[in-house]
């Protein structure tokens, strides 16, 4: 493949990853409130889903969910519904203040697979692969399957150290929050709020 293809598209991918969305909130949400490894667990559970992404693309799979409107609204709704579980959980959790002790008890394979949930449920990803991919294939190189599964692997690397990169400040702005008692005693009701915008923005958006 021509390495200026590759450039092109990795400069791609890191802007669309930084870009807002329901990935990078989610990794932010979970470090702001617990800590950096939790944000990088669930930044592994979120790429981990990015590999079925990436190899329904690949194969072609995408394109008929994109193609059924039934099976994108089923999916799209599942994951809405989903995230706005997680924030009635983080509501009824309101009176428990986070505290730095609370982290040692932290589920850190719940939140792996909390996110590899949160990706599956999200036909956005699936669609936007099957949007980008093509735009950056080498015409003049015949695998173009290959092709796709490089590009994707290199989107997910690319994200998967961008949000842990994202967890980490997540986690330093996260004790500065703790340290203000009136924040530490909503954090749960912060981050219950960051759960229903995610998705708010899933249920609502259009293919």
């Amino acid at each position: 493949m021509d390495p200026l293809l590759l450039l092109s598209f990795l400069g791609a991918a890191i802007l669309l990853t930084l870009m807002p969305g329901p990935d990078i909130l989610f990794v932010t949400a979970q470090s702001i409130s617990q800590n950096k490894k939790a944000g990088i667990f669930t930044a592994l559970g979120l790429c981990t889903g990015l590999i079925v992404h990436i190899t329904a693309a690949t194969l072609g799979i995408s394109a008929i969910v994109y193609q059924s409107a039934v099976a994108f609204t089923i999916v799209k709704y599942a994951g809405a519904l989903y995230l706005f579980y997680l924030a009635w959980m983080s509501f009824r959790d309101k009176g428990q203040p986070f505290s730095i002790k609370k982290q040692d008890s932290i589920n850190y394979g719940s939140l792996y697979k909390k996110g590899i949930l949160m990706n599956l449920l999200n036909p956005k990803v699936s669609l936007f692969f099957l949007a980008l991919l093509p735009q950056f294939i080498d015409n003049s190189w015949r695998h173009i399957s290959l092709q796709m599964f490089i590009l994707g692997t290199i989107f997910l690397i690319q994200a998967l150290l961008i949000f842990s990169v994202i967890s980490i400040f997540s986690e330093k702005i996260g004790q500065l929050l703790l340290n203000n008692s009136f924040i530490a005693r909503k954090m749960n009701l912060i981050q219950g709020a960051l759960f229903g915008i995610i998705g708010l923005q899933i249920a609502f958006s259009e293919k």
